[in-house]
């Protein structure tokens, strides 16, 4: 018998909220962290518009020592460790500094790449003759494993600390990974998500593919328009987000807070082959996903209450909206109420999928679902498939049982999990 697995714990930071209650209140009220960004339009970007969290300096110090912040210029490890330690302490546990690891405790925590500023300094120095003035620090910064290095020190993690790198789909299968983990007995939690840099390294090829909009760099908040037949392009950003899970049994004897339940999920890819490419998604997998993460959980289709989608505010918008209808067998007036984060904090790439699961969870727990902002004119393509109820644009109160939450990414990789109502 697999273990029950619940979430304890939530941490945040996203560019419309950097702690749970500040994001929950711009998701319930359909906030935008969207802003203009001057250095892209310095750097003559098409897109000069992104979604980046505001970390100030006084916020830093309660997370890093000032020996660690010393030549430490990695963005995508600050949001995550600010989101681990809060979803630690969320869940109620201590950040004691035990000469012994937890052996029980691990985390998976998910990035794209790390540190690109620092990287970007260091080939400075190098090419400089300036090795020598690099730093002790500039290795953890820039290591892909970074991020899980940082918080399993912090934490004193015993357990699996470990990084993963699967695109869009990163955060989202990072959870899964943490499940199977405490589901097959070798953890009692993991702390799971993942994070992604700032900046125009990291979205510059993202801007050169003329993937990004580049209609509302006047109107910041209006340009990530999931759904919408005006959609021209998603909106990059960044942040992180972070969930506590562990066994139920653990949960229940510390008394801790419970969330909501994760009752399975899938990872797969299409192979880059039929309409699968690189940069597309293989219909014929992204089905077979959310089907096989159904049946993981032994959920019927007609139990999913809503849809937390990946709906990055491009053309395969439509295609998402398909797939599910044909992997649900559901449409019209019978398909749920669906939804995308990415309309109020944009695309987080790497962070997308762990930033939107938190939000999907939050929804869980208190009995609301999110508005889809500028979505006014949703496209008519859509409506083809599914009633324009299942979109709302102004928040809904309604308590919910299942919500499916999904990510494709580059790659042609696929990931969907199911959370439940404990």
């Amino acid at each position: 018998m697999k273990k029950r697995v619940v979430i304890t714990g939530l941490g945040i930071v996203a560019p419309n909220g950097i702690d749970l209650d500040a994001f929950t209140h711009a998701i319930k009220n359909g906030i935008s962290g969207i802003k203009f960004q001057p250095e892209l339009e310095r750097l003559k970007f098409s897109c000069q518009i992104a979604g980046t969290p505001e970390i100030s300096e006084k916020m830093k110090r309660n997370y890093f020592n000032e020996l660690e912040l010393r030549s430490f210029n990695s963005s995508g490890i600050l949001y995550g460790v600010i989101a681990a330690i809060d979803a630690w302490k969320d869940a109620g546990l201590t950040l004691e500094n035990n000469n012994q690891p937890d052996w029980n405790s691990g985390t998976i925590f998910g990035t794209g790449t790390s540190g690109i500023e620092t990287f970007r300094e260091a080939i400075y120095k190098i090419d400089d003759f300036q090795t020598r003035r690099l730093g002790s620090t500039v290795v953890a910064q820039t290591m892909a494993s970074g991020i899980s290095a940082y918080i399993g020190g912090k934490l004193g993690l015993g357990n699996q600390v470990s990084t993963n790198s699967s695109a869009c789909t990163t955060g989202t299968e990072s959870i899964l990974l943490g499940l199977e983990r405490i589901q097959n007995g070798k953890a009692k939690r993991m702390l799971v998500g993942s994070t992604s840099d700032s900046g125009p390294y990291i979205w510059g090829g993202f801007d050169a593919m003329r993937v990004c909009t580049f209609k509302h760099n006047d109107t910041p908040e209006k340009g990530s328009r999931p759904m919408s037949a005006s959609a021209s392009g998603f909106v990059p950003s960044s942040g992180a987000g972070a969930l506590v899970i562990e066994e139920l049994e653990s949960a229940l004897e510390r008394g801790a807070k419970i969330y909501a339940e994760i009752t399975g999920g899938h990872v797969n890819s299409g192979g880059q082959r039929g309409e699968g490419t690189m940069t597309a998604p293989n219909p014929i997998a992204v089905q077979k996903c959310i089907r096989a993460a159904l049946e993981d959980a032994a959920i019927h289709p007609n139990e999913i209450d809503a849809i937390n989608g990946h709906l990055t505010a491009t053309t395969k918008d439509t295609l998402e909206i398909e797939n599910w209808t044909q992997a649900l067998q559901r449409k019209g007036t019978n398909f749920p109420y669906i939804n995308s984060l990415k309309s109020m904090i944009g695309h987080g790439l790497s962070a997308s999928g762990s930033m939107e699961s938190v939000a999907t969870v939050l929804q869980i727990y208190e009995g609301f679902i999110f508005p889809n902002i500028n979505c006014d004119d949703i496209h008519p393509n859509i409506l083809e498939l599914i009633g324009e109820n299942s979109i709302p644009q102004q928040m809904i109160k309604k308590s919910l049982n299942v919500v499916a939450k999904a990510s494709f990414g580059f790659g042609d990789v696929n990931g969907c999990l199911i959370f439940k109502k404990y």
